[in-house]
């Protein structure tokens, strides 16, 4: 096989490296903001119930966005192995532009009744599913480019780089906006403004996307072998304990997600932290996060994904209840510095091998669906049911209590993640052109 037809240049990488990034950086801005407007305005606006049950059916509408991300997967999946990584992604941004600009304009109870949140509910699913192709096929995308360079993780890294951007862009417009209107004004019309800017980045990811190439691998291997007819459908028949064994790993992540960034910073607010400090503190964990990811995926090249992985379960495992007792001494600078090691390194450097890990365990006729499916399905299960039960744990125990359960049950995710990473073989050095038929095998 002539492997060296089409081989990018650095530049084409850099393309594609920022043409995947776009649509991944919207996704973790809703991620953030969406959750802080359903928490605080959705259930006054779009529910006629109770304070705390109108509460809980916006939040509901929120989770249900990210429980319904593995359809998108696989319809996206399907359409990258199929037809290519790029309209896929061009597809996948245009749903998510669509739907932004939909809740935002979606009217209140008042104004059209019922109707109001049956439409939020579904523009919230419709973005879900659009959410749900964007890492395993932008990470495919980025890192099939990056096939013949050393620097492949730190390449696909470009995705995960989206989480810290996204997440420091949510929380600093979220202050800005705030700053500049009443709460009144806020609850009457300012929320909106955040999905209305989503709507218009997602144009701009939509042109930057339409003028990048396909990946080189996706396109050499059109070229010499049969594209299959149902991939995401066949993945799942031929390579199903992959899927589940990998999706172990991005579960122990969205635990740490949400112990250290969402009940963590709930519960610095709980112990006498200002709002504005524990919002400072994750300003502040979310920029180191961007730095160990850079690390991560530095190390991930030169050592192996499987090591990064394991350094950062571990850290997570042993640090996961010390990780309170910093922030209950009440001083801002041991709080900090929990943030910095339970979120912004243990995810951080981390995720510096996670989308090279997904996308290399793989072979090319069904990557993006592999990679999407088992990425994605873990945010149902570790994501999506890590607050549902943290919930639970809250109303038995108390927030002063309910920490201790709640680690021991993200410490039982990283238990998990571990011996997952220890199944998995190492794929550094994985030839990505290479693995069509013998890493279907692999099993």
């Amino acid at each position: 096989m002539n492997t060296s037809l089409n081989v990018p240049t650095q530049g084409s990488i850099y393309r594609v490296a920022g043409a995947s990034i776009i649509g991944s950086v919207i996704e973790q801005y809703d991620f953030l903001v969406t959750g802080v407007i359903a928490a605080t305005v959705w259930g006054g606006i779009f529910f006629k119930l109770p304070a705390l049950t109108a509460v809980a059916a916006a939040i509901g509408v929120y989770g249900l966005g990210i429980m319904i991300r593995p359809i998108g997967a696989y319809l996206f999946g399907h359409l990258a192995d199929r037809y290519g990584r790029r309209d896929a992604m061009v597809y996948s941004l245009v749903l998510m532009g669509v739907s932004t600009l939909c809740i935002g304009l979606t009217p209140t109870y008042d104004s059209i009744g019922i109707i109001a949140p049956i439409l939020l509910l579904v523009f919230r699913l419709l973005q879900g599913i659009s959410f749900g192709a964007e890492f395993g096929t932008a990470s495919t995308w980025v890192i099939e480019q990056a096939a013949k360079s050393k620097h492949r993780a730190f390449w696909g890294a470009w995705v995960g780089f989206a989480i810290p951007i996204g997440l420091l862009l949510g929380f600093g417009s979220v202050i800005l906006v705030k700053s500049l209107m009443t709460p009144a004004e806020f609850i009457a019309w300012g929320w909106r403004i955040f999905f209305f800017v989503g709507f218009l980045v997602a144009i701009v990811g939509i042109v930057i996307r339409l003028r990048t190439q396909d990946s080189f691998v996706f396109d050499n291997f059109k070229a010499k072998h049969t594209v299959l007819k149902m991939p995401a459908t066949q993945v799942w028949r031929e390579l199903p304990l992959r899927i589940l064994r990998t999706s172990l790993v991005n579960a122990m992540f969205g635990g740490a997600f949400f112990l250290a960034f969402v009940f963590g910073t709930g519960y610095m607010k709980t112990v006498g932290f200002t709002g504005m400090q524990a919002e400072i503190i994750g300003l502040i964990a979310a920029a180191s996060m961007f730095v160990f990811m850079i690390i991560g995926a530095y190390l991930a090249d030169v050592i192996n994904r499987r090591t990064i992985l394991l350094i950062a379960a571990v850290v997570f495992l042993v640090f996961a209840i010390p990780y309170f007792y910093l922030i209950n001494t009440h001083s801002f600078l041991l709080a900090t510095i929990a943030e910095i090691i339970g979120f912004g390194f243990v995810f951080g450097f981390g995720y510096g091998a996670i989308p090279a890990f997904y996308t290399e365990n793989f072979p090319t006729q069904y990557r993006a669906s592999g990679a999407s499916a088992a990425y994605q399905i873990s945010q149902v299960y570790g994501g999506g049911l890590i607050p549902i039960l943290a919930g639970v744990i809250l109303q038995a125990t108390g927030v002063k209590q309910a920490y201790i359960y709640i680690g021991i049950m993200v410490m039982v995710y990283a238990v998990l993640a571990i011996i997952a990473i220890l199944m998995t073989p190492d794929t550094t050095h994985i030839d990505l052109e290479a693995t069509q038929e013998h890493t279907a095998r692999r099993g």
